[in-house]
């Protein structure tokens, strides 16, 4: 039997795998502590009612034989891509519903996407990004190359100069970890880019109902030409609070074509084999988030993180922390106090504050130094960090 080579030289621990072992541990050896934790990206609130109560009249539905669903439409129903579509519409990023397919979360299509590529191919990555993103190219056999996110360009690579082959780029903004946000004459200069090399632009938008600016393009689609070179990748998870429920979706423009291949087509023939499709309930809740009941409701989630995030960045302002991201994004990324390494920040705040983050180096060399926190919390959760925070720093002086 042989092993695939690209899962073995994964590294043992996922970051957020070896901080949950070293909170463990922690925990283990001081029982009395009290841990607050602005590590994982997950959200704390509860789904909204309007989605909660689609979901229970969904469950009643199948409880029926006149309204029960069986196996669904691999691409996802068509109430919630017409919803979906509506919505980017709105934001001025016009796409069809046959354009949109359903998924139970943008890791999955984060990580299917690279099925689309034979093996070998150069996928640039920003660096620091996404730990998923790298590891599900190494399994596939492509080559992850790393584009250096600095302070010095405000953590927002720029098309590199060169004639190098190019299969793909991998974008998210807001992003993850550092919560810099492109701009539109940014975007358009990797638009441009993908198109001129026939690459395929991946455009993470997980975080895009942080976006509070109108100037600040929340999809690919705003940008003009997107839609022959780039496929989006959106998720519920954080607009409305579906970390556990799991649903997401992915636009494949019609107009997207490598050779005369269409990649849609690709991607449908795909799920045919690989999905039965999101579950009909799931599916109704998603499709709610989108109703006047809905989108009041998870505006006012949002704006408790907002919140949070607000106060964390005041509390760094406060401690003297140089720190990026926050206004437009649920993550705030810090610069690692006094020369630490990115672990010996964690360890130091787990010991000293009881609080837990996220070490830069987890999300890729240029992390090393650095350091994420986040905003999914409870507020009153963030408000005793962010009064800890500056007390425990007292302890490097």
């Amino acid at each position: 039997m042989k092993l695939n080579n690209g899962l073995l030289a994964l590294e043992e621990d996922y970051v957020f795998s070896e901080v949950s072992r070293r909170v463990r541990r922690f925990a283990s050896q001081n029982p009395d502590a009290r841990l607050i934790s602005l590590g994982i990206g997950d959200v704390r609130g509860p789904i909204c009612p309007a989605v909660t109560r689609a979901m229970r009249q969904a469950v009643a539905d199948q409880a029926r034989q006149r309204t029960f669903h069986g196996y669904g439409p691999e691409q996802g129903y068509q109430f919630l891509r017409q919803a979906v579509a509506a919505a980017l519409t709105q934001r001025g990023a016009p796409v069809p519903p046959r354009d949109i397919f359903i998924s139970d979360g943008a890791k999955t299509d984060l990580g299917g996407i690279f099925d689309l590529f034979a093996p070998g191919g150069a996928v640039l990555l920003c660096d620091p990004t996404y730990p998923a993103v790298r590891d599900d190219c190494r399994m596939r056999g492509m080559r992850p190359v790393s584009l250096p996110g600095t302070e010095a360009n405000g953590f927002l690579p720029l098309p590199p100069a060169g004639d190098g082959e190019v299969d793909a780029v991998y974008l998210c903004s807001p992003a993850n970890p550092t919560g810099a946000v492109y701009d539109r004459d940014q975007l358009a200069a990797w638009v441009e880019y993908a198109r001129s090399r026939e690459a395929l632009l991946i455009f993470d938008s997980a975080y895009e109902s942080f976006i509070t600016d109108p100037k600040l393009p929340r999809s690919i689609y705003e940008i003009p030409g997107a839609k022959n070179c780039a496929v989006e990748i959106g998720s519920f998870s954080k607009v409305a609070g579906f970390t556990g429920t799991r649903c997401g979706y992915t636009v494949f423009p019609t107009e997207l074509q490598v050779r005369g291949v269409s990649l849609q087509g690709l991607w449908r023939r795909r799920l045919a084999s690989r999905s039965n499709g999101v579950a009909y309930v799931v599916q109704r809740g998603a499709a709610a988030v989108y109703s006047p009941a809905g989108r009041q409701q998870t505006a006012r989630a949002l704006a408790v993180y907002r919140e949070n995030s607000r106060r964390l960045a005041a509390a760094l302002t406060a401690a003297g922390l140089p720190h990026w991201g926050g206004q437009h994004s649920p993550y705030l990324w810090l610069k690692c106090p006094r020369g630490l390494s990115s672990w010996g920040f964690f360890d130091f705040l787990l010991q000293y504050g009881n609080l837990v983050g996220t070490p830069g180096i987890g999300f890729g060399p240029m992390g090393e130094g650095y350091f994420r926190l986040s905003a999914f919390g409870d507020p009153a959760s963030v408000e005793q960090a962010c009064d800890r925070l500056p007390r425990t720093l007292e302890f490097l002086r």
